[in-house]
């Protein structure tokens, strides 16, 4: 329940700024492109712990607070957070 709680304020907090929420990020890693949306970022982050949620919201509404490019380079950051994660599981050591 606390998991819809915070995914539905990131939303709201995106709705309120009139940023969409399917906006993407592409990312460039060893020439191929990936391309993330705000809302597979938050909902990625959402399947984390609840105190990691607790975190992802309030840096967000830092990012909104922010303005100008505050959103965007929250967006970006974490999206590269997410990558990485993602490749270096497919690592083989």
């Amino acid at each position: 329940m606390i998991m819809k709680n915070i995914e539905q304020k990131c939303r709201e907090l995106l709705i309120q700024e009139g940023i969409d929420i399917n906006s993407e990020i592409d990312f460039d890693v060893n020439s191929k492109v990936h391309i993330l949306s705000f809302e597979y970022i938050i909902e990625s982050f959402m399947q984390a712990s609840d105190e990691s949620q607790q975190v992802f919201l309030a840096a967000l509404q830092k990012a909104v607070d922010a303005k100008n490019m505050g959103v965007d380079n929250f967006f970006e950051s974490m999206g590269q957070l997410l990558l990485m994660t993602h490749l270096s599981s497919k690592i083989e050591v």
